[in-house]
């Protein structure tokens, strides 16, 4: 949905809801709702203030392709720091090998039941 999409490329940015809402020239509140579902329909011209603040496309917004997106580059680096704050350390890595590899398996996996 919209409003998933908007908060999720939000908080990939760093923006607060009030930040976006501020920039975007709408109410926090409205915002807020459009994130939560509450607000199904936002009109264009409220995706497209949404949108230029986000730094991104209307279409990326209000696509209805798939829900598995790959994660952006900026994504992958938020998950990489949020590990680094959680006090994983370079030697603790070698831990997720095991969880990486076997990701690396189901994934091989799902390409050969296509």
């Amino acid at each position: 949905m919209i409003g998933d999409k908007i908060q999720k490329i939000r908080k990939s940015r760093g923006m607060t809801l009030s930040e976006c809402a501020e920039r975007a020239n709408i109410s926090k509140s409205y915002l807020s709702n459009i994130e939560r579902n509450l607000n199904q329909n936002p009109s264009i011209q409220i995706i497209e203030k949404v949108a230029l603040v986000l730094g991104v496309e209307v279409s990326s917004l209000i696509s209805t392709n798939s829900t598995h997106e790959e994660p952006t580059e900026s994504e992958w680096l938020d998950f990489v720091k949020e590990l680094k704050e959680s006090g994983v350390k370079t030697h603790h890595l070698q831990g997720f090998r095991t969880v990486i590899e076997f990701a690396k398996w189901q994934n091989e996996k799902g390409k050969t039941n296509i």
